[in-house]
C-alpha cells in the first residue's frame, strides 16, 4: 500500500511490506523489554533514571571509542557522529524548565512568526519552468476558452448527417488550418485534437467504421448527434477562476496554466536562507582524525531546505568565532538564518551572545523535545529571523522541523499539511517531561520505530520515511503516534530537493 492510499484508508489493516536492505532487521528491530540508550543523550538517560523508568547507569561523558567525553554545563555540540548534545547531570540546560516551550507551542509561535512579514512579501513573476513548488500568488484565471475551438476527441471521421458518406481524399490533421464545411453525406479522415469542419455532425471512431467497394463509409454501430466532438470552452470559458491563490503549483498545475495560455506566473517568492555552520572542530572532506570530526550539517541543510521551499544563498563556514558569527549575521540580507551549534552557554557558544549584542527578540529558548532541546528562535530584524539549530546532527533535524519548517512555510504561504497518527507497532520509551521525535518506517497500516535514534546519529533518519511524535511517557505497542513526514518519503528525491 502506498504512503497515500495508507493515509486514504487508515481503518484498513494491510501485510507488513518487506524491508528493504537500507532496512534491515538490526536497524529496524527494537528490544522492547531492555532500555533502548541508543535513543538518549545522557540528560536524557539521566531524567530517565530520576523518573524511575530506566536502569541505574553512570553520568559520565565517556561514551565510548572516537566520542569526544563530557561536555560543560550547556556546551553545544558539534555536526558529526560521535558528539553529544548533553547538559549537567544537576539540572535541565535552563536550570528550571520555565524557559523552555512545549513542542507544539514552539511550531506555532514559529507559523506566527513569520505571518506578517509573508502578507508583506511581494509576487514576482516565473517562467513556468521556474514556477515548480511555488506558492501562486493571486488567481489562475483562463485566458482562453478550453478548448478554444470544437475539436475531436478521437482518431477517426469528421461526418455531416446520416450515413453512409462519400470520403473526401484529404484529412484534416491536429494544428492544421480551417478546413472547409461538409456538406451532408461528407466526412473526412480526421485526428484526434484536430479542428471539426463547420457542419460537422459527429465523429465516427476509425474502429466504428467500415469502408464498402465503392469507398463508402458505413457506421458498424449507432451514433448520437455531437458524439466524440470536444465542444468549444468544454473545460472553461475565458476568465473562469481554475485555481485560487495560494495554490501549490505542482506538475498539473504546469500543464494547466499553459493549456490556459500563460508562459509565467505570479507567485510568491521562495525565502531566501543562509546557512553558518559554527564549529572549528569539523572537516569538510577526509576522515576523522586527531580529535576532528567530518561535518554532517553542511551537506544535510541545503538540500533539505531548498525541499521545504528555501532558496539556500549562502553556506558560511564560521568556526568558533563570535566576531565572525557577529559579521555574518549583521550582513545577512537573508530571511532566514539557520546557525549549526553553539546555542547553549558553553565557553564556545557564541549565538545567544551575538543574540544580545544585535537587540534580537528571542520568540523560543529551548523547546520541551528529544532530541534538539538548546533549539531557539529569534527575531533579528523586522522581516529576519534566525534559527539555531543544536550541533547533533538528529537534534539538528529536530530543530529544523520544529522551528524551520513552520517559518518556512508561512513565509511560503503554503498550506499546513494534513495531520494523521498511526499506531507503533513496538513501544517507545519515552521521555519523562518532553517530546520525542523517533525516526520510523511505515509498514502497511503501522509504523516501526528505528534504532540508532540518539541525538548524533544520522543512521536511524536515513532509512526513515517519517519522524513520530511520541507524548511525555512513551507510547505503547499500538499505540497512534502523529507523524511528521520527510519530504523524501511524499514526493520522491528528484522532486523535492530540485
Amino acid at each position: 500500500m502506498t504512503r497515500h492510499g495508507m493515509r486514504a484508508g487508515r481503518g484498513t489493516r494491510a501485510p507488513d511490506a518487506p524491508a528493504s536492505p537500507a532496512q534491515a532487521s538490526d536497524t529496524e528491530t527494537r528490544d522492547t523489554e531492555g532500555f533502548d540508550s541508543e535513543g538518549f543523550d545522557v540528560e536524557e538517560v539521566l531524567a530517565l533514571v530520576n523518573d524511575g523508568k530506566g536502569p541505574a547507569r553512570p553520568a559520565t561523558g565517556d561514551s565510548g571509542p572516537g566520542r569526544r567525553g563530557t561536555r560543560t554545563e550547556g556546551a553545544s555540540s558539534t555536526h558529526g557522529p560521535g558528539t553529544r548534545e548533553a547538559a549537567a547531570p544537576t539540572a535541565d540546560r535552563h536550570g528550571d524548565r520555565h524557559h523552555a516551550t512545549a513542542w507544539p507551542e514552539a511550531r506555532a509561535i514559529a507559523a506566527r512568526a513569520a505571518r506578517s512579514r509573508a502578507a508583506r512579501r511581494a509576487p514576482v513573476s516565473v517562467t513556468l519552468g521556474d514556477a515548480l513548488g511555488l506558492v501562486l500568488a493571486g488567481p489562475l484565471t483562463a485566458l482562453t476558452d478550453l478548448p478554444s475551438f470544437d475539436t475531436s476527441a478521437m482518431d477517426g471521421w469528421a461526418v455531416a448527417g446520416p450515413g453512409p458518406w462519400q470520403v473526401r481524399k484529404e484529412g484534416v490533421l491536429a494544428g492544421s488550418t480551417a478546413p472547409e464545411p461538409l456538406a451532408d453525406g461528407e466526412a473526412v479522415r480526421i485526428a484526434t485534437g484536430a479542428r471539426i469542419p463547420p457542419d460537422t455532425t459527429a465523429v465516427l471512431r476509425s474502429e466504428h467504421g467500415r469502408t464498402d467497394a465503392q469507398g463508402r463509409l458505413h457506421p458498424t454501430r449507432d451514433m448520437s448527434h455531437g458524439q466524440d466532438i470536444r465542444p468549444r470552452g468544454q473545460e472553461c470559458r475565458s476568465g473562469d477562476q481554475l485555481l485560487a491563490a495560494g495554490a501549490v503549483v505542482t506538475p498539473a498545475v504546469l500543464g494547466l496554466a499553459a493549456a490556459a495560455g500563460y508562459d509565467t506566473l505570479s507567485v510568491v517568492p521562495r525565502p531566501r536562507a543562509e546557512v553558518l555552520v559554527l564549529g572549528d572542530e569539523l572537516l569538510t572532506e577526509g576522515r576523522p582524525h586527531d580529535g576532528l570530526i567530518r561535518d554532517a550539517l553542511g551537506p544535510m541543510l541545503p538540500p533539505w531546505l531548498r525541499a521545504l521551499g528555501a532558496e539556500v544563498v549562502a553556506v558560511r563556514r564560521i568556526g568558533d568565532d563570535e566576531k565572525a558569527l557577529h559579521r555574518a549575521v549583521t550582513r545577512s540580507s537573508a530571511d532566514l538564518i539557520l546557525t549549526t551549534g553553539g546555542t547553549a552557554s558553553g565557553p564556545v557558544d557564541h549565538v545567544h551572545p551575538v543574540l544580545r549584542r544585535i537587540g534580537a527578540e528571542l520568540l523560543v529558548d529551548g523547546v520541551q523535545v528529544r532530541p534538539g532541546h538548546p533549539m531557539l528562535l529569534a527575531r533579528t530584524k523586522d522581516e529576519q529571523h534566525l534559527v539555531g539549530l543544536p550541533g547533533n546532527p538528529l537534534a539538528a533535524v529536530s530543530g529544523l522541523l520544529t522551528l524551520a519548517e513552520p517559518l518556512l512555510r508561512s513565509l511560503s504561504a503554503r498550506p499546513a499539511p494534513e495531520r494523521y497518527a498511526l499506531p507503533v507497532r513496538d513501544e517507545v520509551q519515552g521521555h519523562p517531561q518532553d517530546t520525542r521525535l523517533v525516526p520510523v518506517v511505515l509498514r502497511g497500516d503501522h509504523v516501526v520505530p528505528l534504532h540508532y535514534n540518539g541525538p548524533a546519529m544520522l543512521r536511524g533518519v536515513a532509512a526513515a520515511d517519517a519522524l513520530a511524535v511520541v507524548p511525555p511517557g512513551g507510547a505503547r505497542a499500538g499505540q497512534r503516534t502523529e507523524l511528521l513526514d520527510l519530504p523524501w518519503a511524499t514526493a520522491g528525491i528528484a522532486a523535492c530537493f530540485t
